[in-house]
C-alpha cells in the first residue's frame, strides 16, 4: 500500500520560511513528485514538481521563493518556502505520479501565513 505523509506545515508570519517534507512508503517506482496547494474556495493548483531526474517546474507565483528537491533513496520530496505571503495560506498536498500515470495524494498539511 502506497502512502504519502506530509509534515512541516504551520503558522508563520509574513516574510518567514517553512520547509515541507513528504515521505513515500510502499513498494512503488516513483516518477514525478510535486506539491500542490488549495486555498479556501479555490481550486487545487500546482506549486512545484520535480522529475526523477531532478528537472523542476514552478508556478509563477512562487518562483524565486520556493525550492523543490527530492531524495530518491529516502523516497522524500521537500519544499523549501521563503518570503512567505498571506496569499500562500493553503493546505499543501504532496503528489506522486506513478510510471503508469496514476497519481497518489497525501492528506495535506496546513500552511498559514499571518500578515
Amino acid at each position: 500500500q502506497v502512502q504519502l505523509e506530509e509534515s512541516g506545515g504551520g503558522l508563520v508570519q509574513a516574510g518567514g520560511s517553512l520547509r515541507l517534507s513528504c515521505v513515500v512508503s510502499g513498494n512503488i517506482i516513483i516518477n514525478r513528485m510535486g506539491w500542490y496547494r488549495q486555498a479556501p474556495g479555490k481550486q487545487r493548483e500546482l506549486v512545484a514538481d520535480i522529475t526523477s531526474g531532478g528537472n523542476t517546474n514552478y508556478a509563477d507565483s512562487v518562483k524565486g521563493r520556493c525550492t523543490i528537491s527530492r531524495d530518491n533513496a529516502k523516497k522524500t520530496v521537500y519544499l523549501q518556502m521563503s518570503d512567505l505571503k498571506p496569499e500562500d495560506t493553503a493546505v499543501y498536498y504532496c503528489a506522486l505520479r506513478h510510471v503508469s500515470g496514476y497519481v497518489y495524494w497525501g492528506q495535506g498539511t496546513q500552511v498559514t501565513v499571518s500578515s
